[in-house]
């Protein structure tokens, strides 16, 4: 499921729009990625999160 809902890095204002109207970036999805206890990749995840 795709979210609808989008937030801009820079000006942090939430948006429904793929590029910010704003700052004229591209806005990111502010939901965290759903948890399972059977995914494989999480350490992945948690550090590529960690990055950013």
């Amino acid at each position: 499921m795709k979210h609808k809902i989008r937030k801009c890095k820079i000006c942090q204002k939430y948006t429904l729009k793929e590029i910010c109207p704003i700052c004229k970036i591209e806005t990111n999805d502010p939901h965290p990625p759903k948890f399972s206890l059977e995914d494989k990749y999480i350490r992945y995840r948690v550090m590529d999160a960690h990055k950013k």
